[in-house]
């Protein structure tokens, strides 16, 4: 079993989050721990109410809100009942069992897996601390429960790659079939907890390819000065659309300041993958005598990686990112080597491409000096008297004729057959 801990600021966001994915019968309610109620009775307000409740007896706590999500093997299918007793079981274990909690069951992966909202302010206002949680009572709890209801264990493995668990994906949003905010939640949401970028630049090279870009407005602007950043939906030609939403409302609060946050953690778990995109791109290069722009971006979208060419409003292109989607990494050129920056790329570009043809010995022999003289035509009644084209070869190679190394066979004479007399 993999268990994942987020904290957060917005109640509101998780239970939103929750609650669209059984809207579109992607997830069920499970479980209601401390409701009061049945959970056809609980609707959204209800469920919200329970949680402000607690929250709003200590305003001074921010971080306020848990998003608990277990995973388990894709062989193994437990039961809503086995799931329940799972989930009850572990919040007992972490300090969470008198609190107010929510299960959810999603099926938009191959594997099962829950999540849990909840919050860690206590009825008397008290915070309960959940830093280094999952280092603590959650890892212990883990190992308990993998025991005893003989889950999938998962020390020492890597844990997505062995277990089949893999992060959800984002969807291309769409202007008008979604509401705008939500649409722009679940891309960015998805993007900022699975790929690794350090700077805002890279993270909307990612982005552009939902349709989605962050923007923190004009250098001259207010909110540049005082560090803002909103969210906006692109439309097919990459126009903004729509009204731009406010990072600090969204799910995890995607803002300036705690994207900057994740750059330096972000820097080091992306290096791993540097090599790898480094050689996609060789790969490229190396399969062209000439190569044109295009080109090298259709190439290179083949291998799952995406290319951004930054450009100014004079169209001046100032530097490339490239988007690694298979490994979830992003670098600018620069950061990957001196001869991946957007100068150097585009110097080697052209206008028409060329692949590389296979050397072949059809090839070899036609360049080689005495090909010419091997294969000319004799005119009417002239005789060829200088070595075969085979033989010249083995001779300017070991600088010896062929007939050199001919095998010496000594005649044997004829006998004459005796005539018979009649």
């Amino acid at each position: 079993m993999v268990v994942r801990i987020i904290s957060g600021k917005s109640i509101r966001g998780l239970l939103n989050y929750n609650e669209r994915k059984v809207e579109g019968g992607q997830a069920e309610l499970l479980m209601a721990s401390r409701f009061g109620s049945e959970l056809d009775d609980l609707g959204f307000n209800q469920k919200l109410n329970r949680f402000e409740h607690l929250t709003d007896l200590n305003s001074r706590v921010k971080t306020n809100a848990l998003h608990i999500m277990l995973n388990f093997a894709p062989e193994e299918k437990p039961t809503d009942e086995i799931l329940q007793q799972i989930a009850a079981a572990y919040m007992e274990r972490i300090g969470f069992g008198d609190q107010p909690y929510l299960v959810y069951r999603h099926h938009d992966a191959a594997h099962s897996h829950l999540h849990i909202v909840t919050t860690n302010i206590q009825p008397d206002g008290k915070r309960i601390a959940v830093h280094n949680l999952g280092r603590t009572l959650s890892e212990q709890t883990r190992k308990e429960l993998e025991q005893e209801f003989g889950l999938v264990k998962a020390d020492g493995r890597q844990l997505k790659n062995t277990l089949g668990i893999k992060a959800a994906e984002p969807e291309i949003a769409q202007y008008g079939k979604t509401p705008t905010k939500r649409a722009i939640a679940n891309v960015v949401t998805a993007v900022t907890q699975t790929y690794k970028f350090t700077s805002l630049a890279e993270l909307n090279a990612v982005l552009q390819q939902f349709n989605v870009i962050a923007d923190r407005g004009p250098k001259d602007g207010a909110m540049y000065e005082r560090q803002g950043l909103v969210y906006s939906l692109l439309d097919k030609q990459g126009q903004r659309v729509g009204i731009p939403i406010k990072a600090s409302v969204l799910p995890y609060q995607p803002t300036l300041k705690n994207l900057e946050k994740l750059y330096a953690g972000n820097n080091q778990k992306r290096d791993p993958k540097k090599e790898l995109l480094q050689k996609n791109i060789d790969q490229v290069f190396s399969k062209y005598h000439q190569l044109s722009k295009a080109t090298f971006i259709k190439e290179l979208a083949r291998r799952q990686v995406h290319v951004v060419f930054r450009q100014n409003e004079q169209g001046f292109v100032y530097g490339v990112t490239f988007v690694d989607n298979r490994n979830k990494t992003v670098f600018n050129g620069s950061d990957l080597g001196k001869e991946y920056g957007a100068k150097a790329v585009l110097e080697q570009f052209s206008t028409t491409d060329q692949p590389k043809k296979a050397t072949g010995y059809k090839q070899t022999v036609e360049t080689h000096p005495q090909a010419e003289k091997a294969t000319r035509q004799l005119e009417p009644g002239e005789q060829y008297t200088g070595e075969s084209l085979a033989g010249q070869l083995l001779k300017d190679l070991l600088g010896r004729s062929a007939q050199d190394f001919m095998p010496i066979v000594q005649q044997q004479k004829r006998k004459k057959k005796k005539r018979k007399t009649l």
